[in-house]
């Protein structure tokens, strides 16, 4: 998948690398259209043009700038989330190690203690404090799990100033 950003050349410029002999100063949007043409100053040459072609012209340079940033989000999201499943699969992995070094302190523990209470006893000593370490990790996980908001309220405020943004002051 290729990011509308790429391939993009200057304005005027000619993408094959060599000079146009009859350059004009065309603004282009990423797909390539040819767009309002520019003064030398580099601002839209908008003599003799209706207000509902510049009005056309503001809404498909607003729709091109939003395809491009959903498409630029797109790639950051991705690569983003490659990176945490990377992650997330070392953590696993971690997780897996720790669980057996726990596995056999447990059955050290087990052995340890039966010298002094048994093999039956020592086992369910071991067994309940592996259940008092689940309880407690159970409780401090349901807490965590209620101080969630599933409501992305960054993303909401700041979409909420868009259309003030875009009115005449």
């Amino acid at each position: 998948m290729s990011s509308p950003y790429t391939g993009a050349t200057a304005a005027g410029a000619d993408p094959s690398g060599y000079a146009d002999p009859n350059p004009q100063n065309y603004a282009a949007d990423y797909s390539g259209n040819v767009g309002t043409p520019t003064t030398e100053a580099g601002r839209p040459d908008v003599e003799g043009v209706s207000v509902g072609q510049l009005m056309g012209e503001v809404a498909k340079d607003l729709s091109t700038l939003m395809r491009q940033e959903l498409e630029l989000a797109k790639v950051e999201v991705k690569a983003e989330a490659k990176k945490a499943g990377t992650g997330a699969g070392l953590f696993g992995a971690a997780g897996f190690a720790g669980y057996m070094v726990l596995m056999f302190l447990s059955i050290a523990l087990w052995w340890a203690l039966s010298h002094l209470v048994g093999h039956s006893w020592s086992a369910l000593i071991v067994a309940v404090l592996w259940g008092i370490v689940g309880a407690v990790a159970f409780s401090m996980g349901k807490k965590k799990f209620k101080e969630v908001n599933p409501k992305p309220e960054r993303t909401v405020e700041t979409l909420s100033q868009v259309p003030n943004a875009l009115k005449p002051n």
